[in-house]
């Protein structure tokens, strides 16, 4: 009883509770905690916060009763204008579809949070024709990197004990916690994968079973330790399999700050697996099976390109002989912080600011060494638009020097960093319906590719336009 009543009456302090960090990145919105909903759903076409409205009254009874129901969808059609492997148009979206379940609006018990949370993909992106080696669309990362799919996200179960700390079990989608000021929501912010995950954490897997403690010391500052399955995916829910192939540990801390009365966040991340992968050392006879069974969840699978490109010039390395090298841990560390230098007066939700992110790791047998990312963001920076935002960000990708040296050496396919330069603006054509034109300039990692069975063919700066439509449903 006096939880119940704890609860209710910290109910500000929940949802900066909920507010928990992830991978370095603040999370907003509902990843784990209350959803907030509308005094209403309905009201006309132009101003309902979703576009089926309020069902009939039945939407406002749920969320009252605390059942949410919802459906997104992204429509992200675009080309490559000049540039990249090959220039051309393709389509690519994906639906979410999200339950969220609060047990005290329920008339259950205080505190205990359930999200289900499914996602279809469907299309073709533009991953072959750019060249680069980090996915241009991080949207095309998940269910399955590449191609159409459905795949179970989220099934997961958080419960608050008190407004200063939480428990979190069940299937976490990672994706979920990644945004931040201004980088890392992808439906609102920037496209490319670096510019919304820190591509030091290429290992953390983007949706896996496993659990964690939040604690909220004080309200500027949030901790949160998880032990995920370091093989999870979206498309695998059985449980049974979970850690079988070894843990993955995510520990992170944000504090909030406010010099000169202007929001900001200062966050560190620390990510560490026994996970036994393939070493990025190998004799090269063990090239192709390494470039082929490991994966990095958040950087795609660049393996089969590179294994084109080895079957094609060293054929006969494609045999193994000898047992491959392993590695039995991993390790990286993020820092990031994002800053207003500008905001109205009494409104800390607008303005604009800097953000800054650089990871550090083993470079063996992450592929990665270090990632750097920053830019200009801005929400509301115009008054008679105060729920538009834009961007300008740039970021790099540093290869560890261990990543496929043969390759590199020989061919001079390069691989050492890649660069991409994004810009976006968001306008919110309704509360519903928003419109983004997006534009990345991109200097791929690897500068050569075969083409067509041919010999080695050059990859260009590559210049992407998109149009990305968000619709609420």
């Amino acid at each position: 009883m006096n939880m119940k009543h704890n609860i209710r009456l910290n109910s500000t302090s929940l949802r900066l509770l909920s507010s928990v960090v992830l991978m370095g990145l603040g999370s907003t919105a509902n990843a784990l905690g209350p959803v907030e909903v509308p005094e209403a759903w309905g009201g006309d076409l132009s101003s309902r916060e979703r576009l089926t409205g309020d069902w009939g009254g039945v939407r406002d009874k749920m969320s009252k009763k605390g059942v949410v129901l919802d459906a997104d969808m992204l429509l992200m059609p675009g080309g490559v204008v000049t540039g990249g492997k090959d220039t051309g148009a393709e389509f690519w979206g994906n639906v979410d579809y999200t339950l969220n379940l609060d047990t005290d609006k329920m008339g259950l018990w205080p505190g205990g949070f359930f999200k289900f949370e499914g996602v279809s993909s469907f299309g073709n992106t533009l991953y072959d024709q750019v060249g680069a080696v980090v996915p241009t669309n991080v949207a095309s990362l998940y269910p399955s990197f590449n191609e159409a799919s459905s795949g179970l996200m989220q099934a997961s179960y958080t419960q608050f004990f008190s407004p200063q700390f939480g428990i979190t079990m069940g299937k976490m989608n990672l994706l979920e916690f990644t945004p931040t000021e201004f980088y890392g929501n992808y439906h609102t912010q920037f496209m490319n994968t670096a510019m919304n995950i820190p591509i030091s954490l290429a290992m953390v897997p983007i949706s896996a079973y496993g659990g964690g403690v939040m604690v909220l010391p004080t309200p500027d500052i949030t901790l949160m330790a998880l032990a995920l399955d370091a093989s999870g995916t979206p498309s695998e829910n059985d449980i049974g399999k979970a850690f079988d192939d070894g843990v993955t540990l995510v520990s992170a801390a944000n504090v909030k700050i406010k010099p000169f009365g202007l929001v900001g966040h200062q966050s560190v991340t620390g990510v560490w697996s026994d996970k036994n992968r393939f070493s990025l050392d190998q004799d090269p006879d063990n090239l192709k099976r390494a470039l082929l069974q490991e994966k990095y969840p958040i950087l795609g699978n660049p393996g089969p390109l590179l294994e084109r490109i080895l079957a094609k010039h060293f054929p006969q390395l494609l045999i193994p002989v000898e047992a491959a090298n392993k590695k039995d841990s991993t390790w990286s560390v993020v820092y990031s912080f994002d800053q207003y230098f500008w905001q109205p007066d009494g409104d800390s939700k607008r303005g604009i600011g800097l953000f800054f992110s650089f990871g550090a790791t083993d470079g063996n047998p992450n592929p990665i060494q270090y990632s750097y990312l920053m830019g200009i963001g801005g929400k509301g920076a115009f008054s008679g638009r105060p729920h538009d935002s834009f961007g300008v960000g740039w970021a790099r990708t540093q290869f560890s020097d261990q990543f496929v040296p043969l390759l590199r050496e020989r061919l001079g396919i390069g691989l050492d960093h890649e660069d991409a330069i994004e810009m976006y603006y968001t306008a919110a054509i309704t509360p519903w319906l928003n419109l983004s034109p997006n534009l990345q300039v991109i200097d791929s990692g690897l500068n050569k590719d075969t083409s067509n069975g041919s010999g080695l063919q050059d990859i260009n700066t590559a210049v992407k336009a998109s149009l990305r439509m968000n619709i609420l449903f």
